[in-house]
Parts: C-alpha cells; sequence; structure tokens
C-alpha cells in the first residue's frame, strides 16, 4: 500500500498526531470527558442548591474557585509572555516550544474565567459587570484586562499557526478537513510578501502582548491588595504576583512538554537543551519568588500589626501552618537543589520540580487567600474556617480535566510543534547566528566570510 504523501516530508512525525487516529486518542478523550463530567454535575448540583452545598461561609467567601481562578490565570503566562519574549530576544531554541506554550494561555484563560462564574450564587449576575460596572471596582479591572489578554492570546496564537494550516490543507485529500484548513489558511501559498507581512504581524503582536500579560496578573492582585484585608492591603503583590505567574507557568509549560515528548515521539525537537534552558529560567523564578515571599513576610512580622499578625501565626503555627510549611516544600526545598545543580537539571529532573512546583504555587494562592478571610480585621464579629467540600473538589477535577481534554483535541486538529518555524530555523538559524554575533564581537564585524 503507497504511503500518504505528506509521509514523505522532513516533519512528517509532526503531522502523524493530526492525521493518523489511534485507539489512544479516543481513550484519552473518553477518559478525560468522564472527569469533565464529575465538573459538570457537580455545578449541576451546586446551581440547583445554591453556594450552601459548598465549603464556602461567612466570612470566607472565597474558596477553590479564587484559587484556582488566580492559579489558571497564572499558569497562562507560560504562553504568550514566555514565547513572546523569548522571540523578541531572538533566542532560535525557542522555535519547538513556542505553540505547545501559547496554547497553554487561551485554554486556561477561559477556564480560570469560568470559575469566576462558577463562584456566583447567580451566574446570570457576571454581565452585570459590563453592563453597570464602574471603572473604580477592581473587578472591572479584572474583566477587561483578562477579555483583552485573551483576545491578544488568541490572534497570537493564529497568526503564526497559518502556514502550518496551509501544510494540512495541502496533506488532506478531500472533505470537511480539506475545507476547515482551507478557510483557515487565509490562502497562503508561502511568498516572499507574504512571509514578510506575516513576520511583521508577530513582531507587533508580540511587542504588544507583553505589557498586556504583565498587566493582567498585576490587575489579578489589585483584586486582593485594594481591599484593607490583613496581608493583602500590599503594594508588593503586584509584582509578587507576576513573579508567581511567570514562576508557575514555566512550570506549566515543562510538564506539558514532557508529555507531549513521550506521547507523540518529538525526542528530535524537544530536547534536553529545551529542559536545561528553561530549568536555569525556572531557577531564576525559585530565587525570585523566594524573594519576594521572605520580604512579604519580614515586613508584617516587623510591623507587628495586630489584625495582620493573627492572619501570620495562623500561617506559620496555626490552623493553616500545614498549608504555609508545605507550600515553602514544594516551590524551594524540592526544586532549588534539582535545579541548581547541572548533574539533576536533566529532563527527568526538571519534570520532577516542574511537579513539584505546580503543587506549591497552588498551595500558594490558597494560602494567601483561605486565612485572610478567615481572620478578616473586624475579627471580634466573625472568624471562621474553610473546608472545601465534594462538590468543589468535584468541580476543580473537572476544570483540570477540560484543559487537558481541550489541549489533546488542539494536538489533533493542529500540530503542536510549529512545523513552519522548525523548517525556518534549520534554513536560516545559522547563517542569522554567524550574522548576530559579527555584528557584536569586537573585530568579527570587519571580517568577510
Amino acid at each position: 500500500m503507497d504511503k500518504p504523501r505528506w509521509a514523505a516530508q522532513e516533519d512528517a512525525i509532526l503531522l502523524q498526531p493530526v492525521l493518523v487516529t489511534g485507539k489512544g486518542f479516543y481513550v484519552t478523550v473518553g477518559a478525560l470527558g468522564v472527569l469533565v463530567l464529575v465538573g459538570v454535575a457537580s455545578y449541576v448540583i451546586q446551581f440547583n442548591n445554591g453556594l450552601g452545598v459548598t465549603g464556602l461561609n461567612y466570612p470566607v467567601s472565597w474558596g477553590f474557585y479564587i484559587v484556582n481562578f488566580v492559579f489558571f490565570i497564572g499558569i497562562s503566562h507560560a504562553g504568550t509572555l514566555i514565547s513572546a519574549i523569548l522571540r523578541l530576544s531572538q533566542a532560535e531554541w525557542r522555535r519547538p516550544i513556542t505553540r505547545v506554550a501559547e496554547v497553554i494561555t487561551v485554554m486556561v484563560l477561559g477556564i480560570g474565567g469560568m470559575n469566576i462564574i462558577i463562584d456566583l450564587g447567580r451566574p446570570d449576575r457576571i454581565s452585570s459587570i459590563f453592563l453597570y460596572g464602574r471603572y473604580q471596582s477592581p473587578l472591572l479591572w479584572d474583566a477587561t484586562s483578562i477579555t483583552a489578554y485573551l483576545t491578544a492570546s488568541t490572534v497570537y496564537l493564529y497568526i503564526p499557526m497559518i502556514p502550518d494550516i496551509a501544510i494540512l490543507r495541502d496533506a488532506v485529500d478531500g472533505g470537511w478537513r480539506k475545507t476547515f484548513y482551507s478557510v483557515f489558511a487565509l490562502g497562503w501559498t508561502g511568498s516572499k510578501r507574504q512571509h514578510r507581512v506575516l513576520n511583521r504581524a508577530i513582531t507587533i503582536l508580540a511587542v504588544l502582548v507583553v505589557p498586556i500579560a504583565v498587566s493582567v496578573h498585576t490587575v489579578v492582585s489589585f483584586v486582593f491588595s485594594m481591599t484593607v484585608q490583613p496581608m493583602w492591603h500590599s503594594t508588593i503583590f503586584g509584582p509578587y504576583f507576576v513573579v508567581g505567574a511567570i514562576f508557575s507557568g514555566i512550570a506549566a509549560l515543562l510538564v506539558i512538554m514532557a508529555i507531549l515528548r513521550r506521547i507523540f515521539h518529538l525526542e528530535d525537537y524537544l530536547q534536553p537543551i529545551h529542559f536545561n534552558y528553561l530549568g536555569l529560567l525556572m531557577l531564576v523564578m525559585v530565587l525570585l519568588w523566594s524573594y519576594f515571599t521572605f520580604a512579604e513576610y519580614l515586613t508584617t512580622y516587623y510591623g507587628n500589626e495586630p489584625a495582620e499578625m493573627r492572619v501570620f501565626m495562623t500561617k506559620f503555627d496555626g490552623q493553616y501552618s500545614f498549608g504555609f510549611w508545605a507550600m515553602v516544600f514544594f516551590n524551594v526545598v524540592i526544586p532549588l537543589p534539582i535545579l541548581a545543580i547541572n548533574r539533576t537539571r536533566t529532563i527527568t529532573g526538571t519534570v520532577v520540580a516542574a511537579v513539584s512546583i505546580m503543587i506549591g504555587m497552588w498551595l500558594e494562592r490558597y494560602i494567601i487567600i483561605a486565612p485572610t478571610l478567615a481572620n478578616p480585621r473586624l475579627h471580634q464579629y466573625a472568624t471562621g474556617s474553610y473546608v472545601p467540600s465534594l462538590v468543589e473538589i468535584g468541580i476543580m477535577v473537572g476544570c483540570f480535566s477540560l484543559f487537558a481534554l481541550f489541549y489533546v483535541l488542539f494536538s489533533k486538529i493542529f500540530p503542536i510543534v510549529s512545523i513552519s518555524e522548525v523548517r525556518e530555523g534549520r534554513k536560516e538559524t545559522l547563517a542569522i547566528v554567524e550574522e548576530r554575533v559579527r555584528r557584536y564581537t569586537p573585530g568579527l564585524g570587519r571580517l568577510t566570510t
């Protein structure tokens, strides 16, 4: 039997997950679909019976839903921000990982925003933010910045995909997929003019998306810091949240890269050097996150303000001490030695560190929210505690499963590694890097080849 024409191409391994469907795909989609249904069923129970079926109470009115919201918005920085910075800095090793990262952003932004709706007892009232919102409210700032970020990230994901969609258009023989890819390829033929326009558009979007990404998690932090709740009303929250977002975003990217590498046999594309470079970047973020955390708690302890010290002590040796010290363990104690030593900064080592950091950063968001709400400033009128219910846990499982399901479906429709970028790198990278070295190395600029 003749091989399909796409099988002869140099990057056929990148097209195979899209054009060949195995049994594993259906098993994975089925398993994730069941978990998503668990989340849907849990939300139906909540919708029919009200928020009373959750562990939310007075004064702890925010719980797992807001923790997941901040966590998902945080790991969205894995994609657009990291990808944009690597593009603008002309890091040639970025080429196989840019799309892997950019897809994360679009997927988790939608799911993160969905958690806000889930948190509402009356989900229909989400429209009130847009219809009657006032810009004095940080909640409206949040809605505006996330909407802008989701829009910019979607465009930033789609534009570089156009050449790959055209490759798929030419690889399929007919049917609905041929029509689908033909529409979204926008008539791409690969001419020099099209490449010039495309590269200019990608550069403009990369420049725009960096400040948007930074502003998003800064604004998310404002939802907390613009209140006068103890240990929330802090000027450090903006940069602290941005650092935490990049920290958890790199970790999420590394975990997904390892999974894709194993399942789709992308060893030639996602190589140890990619894990090493991202591991070094994550090491820097471990140190930055540790610095910001130390500064936050030192300032609180030295100020010794009574309302803040109540929250402080519940984290250090009180009700929430286990979560706090677990956060430190997963964010610092495990990843720091792994990432700091060359011998352990392998693919396995960086993935272990990344999984640890994802757990630790989820705990960080929980430790920021629950202790403060359980010990409000006017504690003489209300103190409380928070224990999530099975409904909240079920919805949380559904949200994480929905993200995984979306990612699996995307990798079935589009190449998860950019074929066009990899090919461009093969043709031009050596010449580009050589020219760049000549420009900035003293003496070489006057030499000719």
